[in-house]
């Protein structure tokens, strides 16, 4: 079961290339945090700009230095089946426990489209496959039907819902059964997706504060309720902070604030406006971090 919280990491860069000995740093800070596991490779990630060695060595790598010890969901999703099957084979090879995999953006497929992606990959891999449903992104919507009906192959066992439309977990859950997993891929409303019967989260704010994330989530389902809360209303401005820009370009700012990295993206992505940092800096200083 994948249950708590999960951070989808950055991707550290140092003059254009992949600083492995920072995204050591990160993944070692995160296991001590107590997190229950990695994304490595996805949106926020910078995957759409990795090569594929690239994307290779950041899955490998986050295996290597967390395996056994946080599960590790490695972002493997692409707009061509083809890439996605390959990208989802090698991270099941090194030992990733499942594989994330966005709809296909750009293309914009049809339902039926769509249902014969993930199938193929389903049928060419032998990991775990967590669906990301993510429109704003994609163009396209995982449909409710399609979901019920992906949900029927033995390897698909969840979602990552970042549509940000609370009444889904329930209509979810009455549909196919508690069994299918439901993370949100929304920080800020969390955990009332919790309430109507997610699992937990695939956060980009446990970058910044990963025990502030581990804790809401510990007191969610400790069924302390007030504990959860105030901690939900002491994330409240990072958590708006972190999206002021397009993801990952501040959280990307407020890591190189802690010195955990480079604030280095690669185009299209640029630095956050001068705003934007204040805003940040303000949150981090808020939190007493900076």
């Amino acid at each position: 079961m994948f249950k708590g919280t999960y951070t989808a990491l950055i991707t550290p860069f140092s003059n254009g290339k992949l600083d492995l000995n920072a995204y050591e740093k990160i993944i070692n800070r995160q296991i001590e945090a107590g997190i229950s596991g990695l994304v490595p490779s996805g949106t926020t990630g910078e995957s759409p700009t990795l090569s594929h060695d690239e994307h290779n060595d950041v899955i490998r790598t986050c295996v290597e230095l967390a395996k056994g010890k946080v599960k590790i969901i490695a972002g493997t999703g692409s707009n061509s089946t083809t890439e996605a099957i390959y990208m989802t084979k090698h991270a099941e090879k090194v030992g990733a426990d499942a594989a994330l995999i966005v709809a296909p953006y750009y293309n914009k497929p049809s339902q039926r489209g769509l249902y014969e992606h993930f199938k193929s990959i389903h049928d060419n891999t032998n990991i775990p496959i967590i669906l990301y449903n993510i429109p704003g992104r994609s163009v396209v919507n995982i449909d409710l039907e399609l979901m019920a009906n992906l949900a029927k192959l033995p390897r698909i066992i969840g979602v990552k819902d970042a549509t940000a439309d609370l009444t889904l977990p329930q209509k979810i859950k009455n549909l196919i059964g508690n069994d299918f997993i439901q993370l949100s891929g929304e920080d800020g409303s969390v955990i009332e997706y919790n309430k109507q019967g997610g699992l937990g989260v695939i956060s980009v704010t446990a970058n910044i504060v990963p025990e502030l994330c581990v804790a809401q989530q510990n007191a969610f389902f400790a069924n302390d309720l007030t504990k959860a809360d105030n901690i939900t209303k002491k994330l409240a401005e990072i958590n708006e902070v972190l999206f002021c820009e397009t993801n990952p370009m501040p959280v990307k700012f407020a890591a190189e604030l802690l010195g955990l990295c480079t604030g280095e993206l690669r185009l299209p992505l640029i630095e956050v406006e001068e705003r934007s940092q204040e805003k940040i800096k303000r949150a981090l200083e808020n939190l007493a971090l900076i």
